[in-house]
């Protein structure tokens, strides 16, 4: 007899079966690819310890890499995060600019290296990581949460289970295919493939055959 699965992500295909899962779509042709040329990593996201901007910090002066911060930071619990633990980080190459949207964000995007994703916590999905993809930027991210439903280990990123394997991946970086990287979510993450599922997620309850 088979043994049981271990772990949630062992199940992950048994309960898709049951419940279908429909990521979040977005819409590639608002999204430029870029060409990585800007020879920075970039960390995108708000100032909080489960997102790991000081990790990312951290790593990046491990590895001599330039690193982008573009985070919020307006909430108290922000401000108190930035001060202590990602202030005393900045300097050098690691550089802190603050919130960003629109034509800044996609020109960061765009001009990244890589995305540095180091998350602690169990994220339902990663807005930030299709965003990257689609401008042709890999991620490089820890195993939490979405990350492996979303990063092709070895194609668009790197998908590692510790902070502590970051750094070697990140010199691999350019044996990433930023191609494959907007194909992903040309094929899988956009607004278009999104409401297609939910179509036909919507079909089967009407007929009854669904097992929601």
């Amino acid at each position: 007899m088979a043994a049981a699965p271990t772990n949630v992500q062992a199940l992950k295909p048994a309960i898709h079966a049951l419940v279908p899962v429909i990521h979040h779509g977005i819409e590639p042709e608002r999204f430029p690819v870029g060409s990585g040329d800007g020879d920075y990593l970039l960390f995108l996201g708000r100032l909080s310890p489960d997102k790991g901007a000081h990790i990312a910090a951290r790593v990046a002066r491990e590895v001599g890499m330039p690193l982008v911060l573009a985070a919020k930071c307006r909430e108290a619990a922000e401000h108190e995060y930035f001060e202590h633990q990602l202030a005393p980080l900045l300097g050098g190459n690691i550089e802190y600019v603050g919130e960003v949207c629109g034509t800044e964000k996609l020109g960061l995007l765009g001009g990244a290296r890589a995305l540095l994703n180091p998350i602690a916590w169990p994220e339902p999905f990663g807005l930030v990581m299709i965003e990257a993809l689609a401008c042709g930027t890999p991620v490089v991210a820890t195993r939490h949460g979405s990350v492996p439903e979303i990063v092709d280990h070895g194609l668009t990123g790197f998908v590692v289970d510790s902070c502590d394997d970051l750094a070697p991946f990140l010199e691999r970086i350019d044996t990433l295919d930023r191609v494959a990287c907007r194909a992903a979510v040309e094929s899988r993450f956009s607004m278009a493939q999104m409401v297609a599922a939910h179509e036909t997620l919507y079909t089967r309850v009407a007929s009854g055959s669904s097992h929601t």
